[in-house]
């Protein structure tokens, strides 16, 4: 039987862990593209794929699977450059934070070229292919933005894919909706990370943090560059969200000032139940909401 191909383009934590995970997946060939020696090397030792390539290009005309795994502006510059060499019928997905921008920059495409966006609901604080790992999505969520051209065949070969990285669940949802989900779960609270660290107490600090004071602050250690990227391209979505968390810090601020204690138990009691309802949400496995379910 023919081999077929999956192309891993960018083998950092998430490509190369996905280039781990998908191997043995049916009569797939697993190619890695890498840009600098050091990452070749390692990608080699570690036997991350079972090709490891410097030039992506010349592998597009014959790669069945392109999965992009750069940077957001990595990703555009990429679909524009090589927008012309992608093989007629194939799937590229992407595993970007982000998701409007990266399918405008898909319409570059010709229709023939089947793009769905895709975020792996995985991650570490650490990057790079040192910290690679098969088993990294493991009973995770892998969100999946069909196309304006997605066929089914490719849906379930996604799910198949899916499948075999040990992904807990696929759940469809729309760019729009994706953005607004991670503009409040994940981006909002590196920007609360970052503003608390961003202060001269931190350091005067050191060594008398509390538990939840290291929870809280996890993410500041960020990746600047891509999370530079990452707020700007989803201002649309994580502008209100800023906004709102402003405001009820204000609220707060208002209610401590004054001493108004009764405003302040009120306050806190709501969020208290709430995130005590997400708790047992959570442990009964009723946490996706409708809104973030298969769509039809």
């Amino acid at each position: 039987m023919e081999h077929k191909r999956i192309l891993v383009v960018g083998l950092g934590l998430i490509g190369g862990s996905l280039a781990l995970a998908l191997q043995g997946f049916e009569n797939y060939e697993i190619v890695g593209s890498v840009r600098s020696q050091a990452t070749y090397h390692k990608a080699v030792m570690r036997a991350v794929a079972q090709r490891i390539t410097f030039h992506p290009e010349d592998e597009l005309p014959q790669a069945d699977v392109v999965i992009l795994c750069q940077d957001p502006a990595g990703i555009m510059d990429f679909l524009q450059s090589h927008r012309n060499r992608f093989k007629p019928g194939s799937m590229v997905l992407d595993v970007c934070g982000i998701k409007t921008a990266i399918l405008d920059a898909a319409s570059c495409l010709p229709e023939d070229v089947d793009f769905i966006g895709c975020h792996p609901m995985a991650g570490k604080e650490v990057s790079g292919i040192d910290n690679a790992d098969s088993t990294l999505f493991r009973n995770t969520h892998f969100l999946v933005i069909p196309g304006p051209h997605s066929t089914q065949e490719h849906l379930a070969l996604l799910e198949r894919m899916a499948a075999h990285c040990q992904f807990g669940d696929v759940v469809r949802t729309t760019a729009q909706c994706h953005d607004q989900l991670i503009a409040y779960t994940s981006q909002l609270m590196h920007i609360i990370a970052v503003s608390v660290c961003d202060s001269d107490h931190l350091l005067q600090c050191a060594g008398f943090e509390g538990g939840s004071f290291r929870d809280c602050t996890r993410v500041a250690a960020l990746d600047v560059p891509l999370w530079t990227q990452l707020f700007t391209l989803n201002a649309h979505a994580l502008v209100p969200v800023v906004v709102q968390l402003e405001q009820r810090l204000h609220q707060y601020r208002l209610a401590i000032e004054s001493g108004d204690r009764e405003t302040l138990s009120a306050m806190l009691s709501v969020a208290a139940e709430r995130k005590k309802q997400l708790n047992l949400e959570r442990e009964r496995g009723d946490d996706i909401h409708p809104q973030f379910q298969p769509l039809p």
